[in-house]
């Protein structure tokens, strides 16, 4: 059973704007939105990609 501080949030580029990753993040800690650097197939490249709601 998932636990609520830690929800699944999907990860979308910021160039082609496909979301490409599920993820989890701790809501505890991390209050803002997520953004990492993440390989995207459609662009072929790493980009910057940032949670969705």
């Amino acid at each position: 059973m998932a636990s609520d501080k830690r929800p699944m949030v999907t990860l979308a580029c910021t160039e082609c704007k496909r979301r490409n990753y599920n993820t989890t993040k701790n809501k505890v800690n991390n209050r803002d939105r997520l953004e990492m650097n993440k390989y995207c197939p459609f662009c072929r490249k790493h980009t910057a990609h940032k949670e969705t709601r």
